[in-house]
This record gives C-alpha cells, sequence and structure tokens, in this order.
C-alpha cells in the first residue's frame, strides 16, 4: 500500500527525535511505499540536508514552518481585510471571501479564547467550533488561497480582541493587550501554515492509502485534511505528547500571560481534534496513553507500541561475561538539568561511604547552548568538592574516583563499551519519557537503578531498582544493595536483557506497524474518484479499499467496474491483463471441476 508519512522536525532531515524510528519503519516495511510530506523547524536544519533515503521511498515534500512571514512581504503588516486583500498568489478575496473568512477565524477564534485559562479543550462546543473554524479555513485557503496573508492582516486582530472581552473568555486573556493580539496572531499563523500547503490533491495525499503521523501536533494537521478532503485514514504515533512538551515550555517562553494561556488553549483543542479523528492512536508508553486519554483520545482506538531499538549493536555485550567493573557504577545520557546530576553525585558520596572502592563513570555529552556547558561545569566543580583528589601516598598522584568522559575514545570507542564498563547502570532523571538509556542498559544484561519518572516503571517490569526522584539516599541505598550482592545484580540483568529482547527490538516494532496498517485499511470503505463518482457503476462494489485478501502474497486484480469508471485502486493491488487472464482461468477451472 502507499503511505502517507508526515513528520515535524524530523525525517529525512539529519536531525530530529523521530529520525531513527521513521527511517527503520521505511526501511523495515520494503512491501509499503513510502511518501514523505515533512514540516522543518529551523534553517540549521534544512542546511544539514536530508539522511541517505531508502528505495522505498516515492515523493518527498517539505515546506518550513519556521521562516517569518511565509514568504510574505516584509515591509509592514498586511493591511485590514477591507477592499480588496491581495493573496500573493496572483488573486484576491473579494466579498464573499471576506465574508467566509471572518466567519471562519472567529469560530475558531472564539472556541480558543472560551475557556483559556483551563487549558481543557472546554467541551464538545468550544472543539465543535474549533473544528468547523479549522477545516472551514482550509477549505478557504484550498479555494482561493491567501491563508497567510489573511491570518496576520488587522481583520483578525480585531477578532481576537473581540473574542478576548467577549462574555465567557477567561480573566488571563480578558488582559490581553493590542501586542498580545499581534503576538498571537503571528504563532496562530504559524501553527496554521500547513492549511495553506499545496499538498491536497490526487496526486499527492488524495493518493495514498494511509496517512501516518510521527506525532501529533501540526504534522497531524495535513493527516486532518487528507481525511476531510478525500476519506484517508489517520494513524497517529506519539513517543512524547506534544501537548505535554508545550506546557513544560511554556513558563520558559518570552509572551506575556495571556498569549500563553491563549496558545495552550489552541494546542489542546488541536490534540483534541488529532485524536478524535484518528483511527488508530500509538503512544510509545503507558505514560504517554494516559495523556492522550485525558485530552480527548478514546481508549478503543488506543495501542501501545513501543519503540523499537537495535539491539544487535549489544548482543556481544548482553551475551559475554561481566567484563566491568563490578566497583562501578555508569551513567550515560545528555548533561542537562533534567538529568539530575547533581543529585547522582551527592548519592554516589553515601556510596562511597559505604564501599570506599566504589568508582562512578559519567559518559555523555552537554546539550547545546550555554545552559547544557555550564551545568556540566557545576557539576565537574561539585564532583571536584565532595571527591579530592585521593592518593595512596605522599609521592603518588590523586585520582578522584569520578571522571567525566565521552563516548568514542580508545579506551570506550562506541556505546556498547560504556554499558560493558560497569556492574551497574544509574538513571538518576527527574523528568523523563521513554528512558533509551535503561534500555540500551538492558540490552547489555546490566543491572538498573532508576528513579521513577515517565515510563521507567513500565520499562524496568522489575528487573531493576526504582527509587523516588530528588532522593539521593534512596538512589545510594539502591545502588549500595546492587554492589554488595553480585547474585542479584547478575539475576537482575539476565531478567532485564530478556525482558528487552521481548518487547522493545525493531522487528516488535515492525511487527506490530505491519497488522496495525493491513488490519486499519481493511476496514476503511473504498474510495472512489470524482470520474467515477459521476459515472454509472452497474458491476459488483469493492467493500474495502484493502480487501482481506490483501494478507496473500502477490498481486491482486482491481474488482470489475462499470466501462468509462475507474475505481481508485491502492498501489499494491494494481495489476496487468494478464493477472486478469490467470484470475479468469482459475475461475474456470473452478466452475468445471464442481
Amino acid at each position: 500500500m502507499r503511505i502517507g508519512l508526515l513528520t515535524d522536525g524530523g525525517y529525512p532531515y539529519a536531525t530530529g527525535e523521530s529520525r531513527l524510528w521513521c527511517d527503520r519503519l521505511v526501511r523495515g516495511l520494503p512491501q509499503h511505499e513510502f511518501d514523505l510530506y515533512a514540516l522543518s523547524r529551523s534553517a540549521r536544519q534544512e542546511r544539514q540536508g536530508w539522511v541517505r533515503l531508502p528505495e522505498g521511498i516515492g515523493q518527498v515534500r517539505t515546506a518550513s514552518l519556521w521562516a517569518s512571514g511565509a514568504g510574505l512581504p516584509q515591509a509592514g503588516p498586511p493591511r485590514g481585510l477591507t477592499g480588496r486583500l491581495a493573496t500573493g498568489l496572483g488573486r484576491a478575496y473579494g466579498r464573499r471571501e471576506r465574508r467566509r473568512f471572518t466567519a471562519h477565524v472567529t469560530a475558531l477564534v472564539g472556541a480558543v479564547c472560551a475557556g483559556a485559562d483551563a487549558g481543557s479543550p472546554g467541551g464538545t462546543g468550544a472543539a465543535g467550533r474549533f473544528a468547523d473554524g479549522l477545516y472551514g479555513l482550509a477549505e478557504l485557503a484550498r479555494e482561493c488561497g491567501g491563508l497567510p496573508t489573511a491570518l496576520r492582516s488587522e481583520a483578525t486582530v480585531r477578532v481576537l480582541e473581540a473574542a478576548c472581552r467577549a462574555p465567557g473568555a477567561g480573566r488571563t486573556v480578558h488582559s490581553a493587550t493590542v501586542p498580545d493580539y499581534l503576538a498571537f496572531a503571528v504563532e496562530l499563523e504559524r501553527a496554521l501554515r500547513p492549511l495553506s500547503l499545496d499538498w491536497y490533491d490526487e496526486d499527492s495525499l488524495g493518493a495514498v492509502d494511509l496517512c501516518h503521523a510521527a506525532s501529533g501536533g501540526a504534522a497531524a494537521l495535513p493527516g486532518l485534511l487528507a481525511k476531510r478532503f478525500f476519506g484517508v485514514p489517520l494513524l497517529v504515533t506519539e513517543h512524547q505528547v506534544p501537548l505535554r512538551t508545550h506546557y513544560l515550555a511554556a513558563p520558559e517562553a518570552s509572551f506575556r500571560a495571556p498569549v500563553r494561556a491563549l496558545l495552550a488553549h489552541f494546542h489542546g483543542l488541536l490534540a483534541f481534534e488529532v485524536y478524535r479523528q484518528a483511527s488508530v492512536v500509538t503512544p510509545g508508553n503507558t505514560h504517554v496513553r494516559r495523556w492522550q486519554e485525558r485530552c480527548g483520545a478514546d481508549p478503543a482506538t488506543v495501542r501501545t507500541v513501543y519503540p523499537g531499538m537495535d539491539a544487535e549493536r549489544f548482543r556481544a555485550v548482553g551475551e559475554g561475561d561481566d567484563r566491568g567493573g563490578p566497583a562501578t557504577l555508569v551513567w550515560i545520557g545528555r548533561m542537562e538539568p533534567a538529568k539530575d546530576l547533581l543529585a547522582l553525585l551527592h548519592a554516589f558520596a553515601e556510596v562511597r561511604r559505604a564501599e570506599p572502592g566504589t568508582r562512578l563513570r559519567v559518559f555523555g555529552a552537554p546539550v547545546e547552548g550555554d545552559e547544557g556547558g555550564g551545568y556540566r561545569a557545576r557539576c565537574e566543580a561539585l564532583a571536584a568538592q565532595l571527591f579530592p583528589d585521593e592518593a595512596t601516598d605522599a609521592h603518588a598522584v590523586g585520582d578522584s574516583p569520578v571522571t567525566f568522559e565521552e563516548i568514542g575514545g580508545p579506551e570506550v570507542p562506541d556505546l556498547a563499551e560504556a554499558y560493558a564498563a560497569g556492574g551497574v547502570v544509574v538513571l538518576s532523571s527527574v523528568v523523563e519519557g521513554f528512558p533509551i538509556s535503561l534500555v540500551e542498559a538492558m540490552f547489555c544484561g546490566r543491572a538498573t537503578v532508576s528513579t521513577d519518572v515517565g515510563a521507567v516503571v513500565e520499562v524496568v517490569g522489575g528487573t531493576g531498582l526504582v527509587v523516588p526522584p530528588r532522593n539521593p539516599r534512596a538512589l545510594a541505598d539502591a545502588c549500595i544493595a546492587l554492589l554488595r550482592d553480585p547474585e542479584r545484580r547478575a539475576r537482575l540483568g539476565a531478567a532485564a536483557r530478556a525482558r528487552a529482547l521481548e518487547l522493545f527490538t525493531v522487528e516488535q516494532n515492525l511487527a506490530a506497524f505491519r497488522g496495525i496498517y493491513l488490519d486499519l485499511v481493511a476496514h476503511v470503505p473504498a474510495r472512489w474518484t470524482a470520474e467515477a463518482e459521476r459515472a454509472e457503476r452497474t458491476g459488483p462494489p469493492r467493500p474495502f479499499a484493502t480487501p482481506p485478501e490483501a494478507h496473500v502474497l502477490g498481486q491482486l486484480p482491481p474488482a470489475p467496474i462499470a466501462s468509462g469508471a475507474s475505481a481508485r485502486v491502492p498501489s499494491w493491488a494494481a495489476s496487468g491483463a494478464e493477472a486478469e487472464s490467470v484470475c479468469a482461468g482459475a475461475r474456470g477451472a473452478g466452475s468445471s471441476d464442481a
């Protein structure tokens, strides 16, 4: 079948959170054809280019969400919708289009302003008005263009001002001022930019059998329109919840409180609509699933599919002997405040008092920017304070029990060797989604000590020790317990490897999506082209776009239709006259045998 893979800030670009997962999906399901529809998030991401794409990729369409103005003139903000509004596409909004735009943006903005302080969808009434406004703007953009300019116009600002001051608007948005209206109008245009793309025709998203969004939010918007315009089913996969990410980032934003409240409610309503329209939603873990169901996802459409990881690169360590120092703790990850390395260092001070010969090896690199480098400097300063260089005598050089290292040197050439360097792997985070480093440690057969955040308990499943976050004493006690009991450490490591191989491999992930693709498309009614809809169909109808015979290897002939009409046939079902003659011969042979 033909899959429209929708990404936001990831694949096929060389950087991005969904890059590895999407690449493995495309390469692991070569029987399907994938078309990529990618939204980029920064100029740097576009400069770094794409990864090398496999043969299973059809067309690739990209669009930018970072460029300001979407190509609009930068001399100043566009004027209001009075008179004639130039769209930049050689057309103009007439009176009828102006009325349509005003009605749709009023419905959408009114829904956003209603109950924005609560940050929830706000009931079916607000969600319904939001959906009406969203699809109305999409249809206007498809027919007339010019939506980016219109959304940045004075008319939008006036509608926003009226909605913020209307009865029922929250106290926070009621206090908004003109700069807040202007700031939110800019962010609204950027968020709705996918509505104006040229992806919605019979040769693009209208030609796919299924849209698979690699995340919610902006990536799923083209999938919503493909379902609206062409009836294409939508599958949404989320390893993290974009709405939760937005909530966490909101306090750090430079906007004032009214703009943050409006943006929070907009993203909440968008998430609600995405989950409502998706035929299947596949969270990467139960932690994400709880967020999705809280934001409106129907539990009947939600299926947890763990992200697949490459176990082969860790096989030598997992199947070999424990070469790591049994008295060595290992930490691996990105050095940032959310990982709470400071608490780990305080915990290790307790470990050293109980087990003086223990070492701590920290493998990681700071995140980009001044904050990442500053956090690593703080960690190194604390380690130097807690563990001054120790020397065996007055003539020896001191050696700190804590080392900060990077993977790729002569002693630790790759990631597997880093996990092999210790007997216990520690995760000390205060915020975590799906703990990738924990799964990698399990592939290596290592016992783990982790904090109870995100999906940690779900991943560990009883094969490691879990303690409360921000509790150095509990973290130290768990580490000491494993350091003093090598037999228990070995049992937990073996159980962890068996669990990881059962649940978290690439093969398990691909098998899950292979079944979801076939099951989902097989239950979607057949779609007909406009030409076929107008033609008289006298032949027997084909009940599903993908019949159950799709599970059988080989190509199938299309169902017969009326002369002059051409039903849309999925790409996998295309066949020639030879296949038809073979099937006809088989039918004749069957009747003679009878």
